[in-house]
């Protein structure tokens, strides 16, 4: 297989890691700092499962590593520039939005709260 060709996989195989709502606003949450699967599933509003399975995804992917502290599970981004990486994402929405000012706002409001977060990191 070509260089090209596995780049593309392996990139493919990120942007399909990162393609879920719920695991973007883990990878929003951890840009601020460590976080137990009880403190995401408080900010996030979804089921201890449901945090723990995309966790599982991320960690497949390496993009969330763990440590333990006694029978506590930590959580934090592999690659800290993860988060702003994805804060760069919503210029792209925003160039590409047609959908009018409500949308634009709220994506500011989420621009702010996001680089606050990449800001502690």
């Amino acid at each position: 297989m070509p260089g090209r060709a596995i780049v593309a996989k392996e990139l493919a195989g990120l942007l399909s890691a990162l393609a879920h709502p719920h695991r973007l606003r883990i990878i929003e949450e951890l840009g601020r700092g460590e976080m137990d699967v009880n403190s995401l599933q408080q900010e996030l509003g979804i089921s201890h499962s449901g945090v723990s399975q995309n966790l599982a995804i991320l960690r497949a992917h390496r993009l969330v590593v763990e440590r333990r502290e006694g029978r506590h599970v930590i959580y934090r981004l592999a690659h800290p520039g993860l988060a702003g990486w994805l804060l760069g994402g919503l210029d792209f929405l925003e160039r590409e939005i047609s959908a009018g000012a409500h949308l634009r706002d709220v994506l500011e409001t989420v621009r702010s709260h996001w680089q606050k977060g990449a800001g502690e990191g």
